[in-house]
């Protein structure tokens, strides 16, 4: 039988449309060490590494007629320079050129008749920097089989990079009659195959409104919300094929402080700066904010198996849940925001199945990467009514990591945006920072560069609070 891809993965596929594209990308940023880092050490780097993830020398292959999911093949024509692509910026080289940059990749589609990944070595950085940025479809990473790129190629030792002979052979591809014999083997032993097919092809691939759980291929999304739809606001607005990236950048010993005076979580805290800096920006756009005013953000997290340990080497066994959380913007008092928000993930730490950040910290490599994919697909499971917004955040380790011999300095994630939700926001913690990723649609968010500065403005607010 075919490796068929699972009905989540395929409801990527289905979803996907030039002006939202389903992938999850990244910005990790390297000082290039005095040996050097080029693009040839970084395709040395990854091909390396791709033994471990087979999936990334494989395509999606549809099955004639839709009569059953599409199927992973082997790609008989991989050429690893294709997806690992060189790009500079012109001088000065500033961080800015290179978010324009990151903007401007993370708009594009994935192929769909390659696999679907790409990473860009950008060189000409100022201070000697480089940047990789990576783009991995929401199909490939699952956790369990497949991880994010981004987590393979990162060790906490520096290493130089060896010149590797690549061996792989494909295995041949299936026959238009093969795909067909097989979509008709399995119709026959599961006829609701058939049936639920035809629904992910209709795009109907989310739960109803009355199924609150959502599990598939290991990765669980679960609504812990009333099902009403999220507030309106210009956080729900179609989306147009452009993007604007932004970052921040605080550190994490200013939230430690934060959650040391006023209870709660780092967590917490991340969700309460953001609400802090949503309150300044609605405001600035003229919106009329009461004092119940709130704004929905599906925040996943990651939740342990009752009956399995968490593994050290990936999520295998392990959960994303998704939960709902109405962000107080309404409430003009710093500290309180922080307590309703703390109040509300009070229900996932009573749970008994919220997996703490040093628990998630003893992940293999740049654990982040899959968290941010994971949560993403978590996310998408859902019907986007219930929500006005994705939060992303992910504890990474507090000490540097390499690709290869050089130091990552620093990391934002790139979250993918869902029809008519304009705003995306991932967080990333690692080596004493916190790293904030805002990617934004570039006409109803074109000012994400001004919530980025309220998100500093937030953070300060409540360093500076006495209650």
């Amino acid at each position: 039988m075919q490796d068929r891809l699972s009905a989540l993965d395929a409801s990527f596929l289905y979803m996907e449309d030039p002006v939202t594209p389903m992938h999850v990308g990244g910005v990790a940023v390297f000082e290039r060490p005095s040996t050097g880092f080029d693009y040839p050490d970084v395709l040395a780097l990854i091909g390396q590494r791709l033994g471990y993830l087979p999936r990334y020398r494989q395509r999606v292959l549809s099955v004639p007629g839709h009569l059953a999911r599409p199927v992973w093949v082997d790609d008989v024509d991989f050429d690893l320079n294709y997806h690992v692509r060189r790009s500079a910026l012109p001088g000065p080289g500033t961080d800015d050129q290179l978010f324009d940059l990151v903007a401007r990749l993370v708009s594009r589609p994935l192929a769909l008749e390659r696999p679907l990944w790409e990473v860009y070595y950008v060189e000409g950085l100022s201070d000697d920097r480089v940047a990789l940025v990576t783009k991995t479809h929401q199909a490939v990473v699952d956790g369990t089989g497949t991880i994010e790129l981004g987590q393979l190629i990162l060790d906490d030792v520096a290493a130089e990079a060896e010149e590797f002979e690549d061996t792989w052979t494909p295995r041949r591809q299936p026959s238009r009659t093969q795909l067909v014999l097989d979509a008709v083997s399995e119709t026959v032993q599961r006829p609701t195959e058939l049936v639920n097919t035809a629904v992910v092809a209709a795009k109907d691939a989310v739960a109803t409104v009355g199924k609150v759980t959502e599990a598939v291929s290991g990765v669980a999304a679960t609504l812990r919300s009333v099902a009403r739809p999220a507030p309106e606001g210009p956080l729900n607005a179609p989306v147009s094929g452009g993007r604007m990236f932004s970052v921040v950048r605080t550190r994490l010993e200013d939230f430690r402080k934060v959650r040391a005076e006023h209870g709660g979580t780092v967590n917490d805290v991340v969700l309460a700066v953001v609400a802090g800096a949503l309150r300044e920006w609605l405001l600035s756009r003229g919106s009329a904010l009461t004092s119940d005013s709130t704004v929905r953000a599906l925040v996943p997290l990651a939740v342990s198996d009752a009956d399995t340990e968490f593994s050290s080497a990936g999520l295998v066994g392990n959960e994303v849940a998704a939960y709902l959380v109405d962000l107080p913007v309404g409430e003009p008092n710093a500290v309180l925001r922080l307590q309703h928000i703390g109040h509300a993930m009070t229900a996932h730490l009573d749970s008994g199945r919220s997996v703490a950040a040093r628990t998630l910290l003893k992940v293999g490599g740049f654990a982040p990467a899959t968290l941010h994919s994971l949560g993403a697909r978590a996310a998408n499971s859902f019907s986007g009514r219930f929500f006005n917004l994705v939060i992303t955040n992910s504890p990474g380790p507090q000490v540097p990591l390499y690709a290869g011999p050089a130091r990552m300095a620093e990391m934002f994630p790139v979250l993918p945006l869902a029809k008519n939700q304009v705003l995306a926001i991932g967080v990333t913690s690692y080596h004493g920072g916190v790293y904030f990723g805002l990617n934004g649609d570039r006409k109803a968010v074109y000012d994400v560069d001004l919530l980025g500065g309220m998100i500093e403005e937030a953070l300060e607010e409540l360093r500076g609070a006495d209650w």
